[in-house]
């Protein structure tokens, strides 16, 4: 089932109001050190935390990633990268020392309790299609029993105020470009001069180097993480969006499975399935079969890296079709709930901006738009024509050297930051 939902991540926020006010009594009178960062992801080692932890360390600075699991501390260990819970004690007093706090999600992916003061870096994780942060009604959603209490609507307007002090933190959010610069200033209530149109660290990896190159690294990783594969064989991922903890709709039925099982098998394809880390829902067919392999977060908790080598993706609403643009690779997109979803969550423009006139609403039209994809050069050149136009609509910078820019924007923020800490 899925970890997490807007309903019970705001309930916890309620109850751990006296934390955050411990906190905040900590941080008024713990001095903050002079160049002193801390890093964490919410979805691992990895994303745009781990681009610019890369450049950050090579420049000198000193600075430690927070951990949430057993895992992140072990793919931490693996790559060199000094680490401490960020649940503890320690890491509670290194949150509350940086200078500098670099997150991808929320104030959760370090110690969230020891925040105010620091200088925040927010990288997001992701060009936004569907509506977050404030633009977003599921961002304050209240659980069932509290939205029943006469007590809902200033619990609402309480959390609005705690999202909008927090935000207040952000001194910067890079964005990719013009447009999704205006989306995040309104969705985390933000000033032009905090949202600079840098890029995003993220997916420097799929614009550096040879493109040949880049494809033949991110394929033998895929190989290594699912398994033997037919030299051959095309990949095709799916990667349908979060829905708040509900199931996926989207989710094949057997008689789907089996019209996705003939193109594959037709196309000499395999279909690499990452249900979103907070998603619910079983994606195996009724009989196990080679060409359906999973890639989850148990597996590769950043695929961005990999999408270099794909041949396809099918999506709905993730923001994984803006980074494919970058490859770029065709998509198909299945989305059979676009009214509910819209209702619901909201997206910014128009959907159809995005999929195009036309996308599949069952598997059974999401195969046939795939069979077309892997086997009809034509069809394929055009939705890769539709990648390519939408990469112009969201990316301004395609030369690799998105962590560089977000860097020379941090230092000029430290600089002109009059809150300079001390030892």
């Amino acid at each position: 089932m899925a970890s997490f939902s807007f309903g019970a991540g705001n309930a916890r926020k309620l109850a751990a109001i006296p934390l955050y006010a411990a906190g905040r009594m900590l941080t008024a009178i713990v001095p903050r050190s002079r160049d002193e960062w801390v890093f964490g992801c919410g979805a691992g080692i990895g994303d745009g935390a781990l681009a610019l932890w890369d450049l950050v360390a090579t420049e000198g600075h000193a600075a430690v990633w927070l951990v949430g699991s057993e895992r992140e501390a072990k793919d931490a260990a693996a790559r060199g990268i000094p680490c401490l819970p960020k649940t503890s004690l320690a890491g509670l007093w290194r949150t509350a020392r940086a200078r500098v706090v670099v997150v991808t999600h929320g104030f959760g992916d370090v110690n969230r309790y020891a925040v105010s003061g620091a200088f925040v870096v927010q990288l997001w994780h992701g060009i936004p299609l569907k509506r977050i942060g404030l633009d977003s009604p599921e961002t304050l959603r209240l659980p069932g029993p509290l939205r029943r209490l006469p007590v809902a609507g200033a619990a609402r307007r309480l959390l609005a105020t705690m999202f909008r002090g927090a935000m207040r933190r952000i001194r910067v959010l890079p964005a990719a470009s013009d447009v999704v610069r205006g989306r995040l200033e309104s969705a985390f209530a933000l000033p032009d001069a905090r949202v600079p149109v840098t890029g995003e660290p993220r997916v420097d990896v799929l614009s550096q180097g040879d493109p040949q190159v880049r494809r033949a690294r991110a394929r033998a990783t895929i190989v290594a993480l699912t398994g033997d594969l037919d030299p051959e064989s095309r990949l095709v991922l799916y990667a349908p969006t979060w829905r708040d903890g509900d199931v996926d709709p989207a989710i094949p039925a057997p008689d789907e499975w089996a019209a996705i099982l003939d193109v594959l098998e037709r196309e000499n394809a395999t279909l690499l399935v990452r249900s979103h880390p907070l998603g619910a829902g079983d994606y195996e067919p009724p009989t196990p079969d080679p060409r359906v392999r999973s890639l989850g977060s148990d597996l590769v908790s950043d695929v961005t890296p990999l999408l270099s080598g794909l041949d396809a993706l099918v999506t709905d609403y993730s923001s994984l079709a803006f980074d494919a643009a970058l490859v770029p690779l065709p998509v198909v997109y299945l989305a059979p709930d676009v009214e509910e979803y819209a209702r619901r969550r909201g997206f910014y423009g128009r959907y159809f901006d995005v999929a195009g006139e036309r996308w599949s609403s069952t598997w059974q039209d999401a195969a046939a738009d795939l069979a077309a994809v892997l086997g009809d050069p034509q069809e394929h050149e055009r939705r890769v024509a539709a990648s390519r136009a939408l990469d112009d609509a969201v990316h301004r910078h395609r030369d690799g050297r998105n962590t560089e820019r977000v860097y020379r924007a941090i230092l000029a923020g430290l600089a002109r930051d009059p809150k300079k800490g001390r030892r």
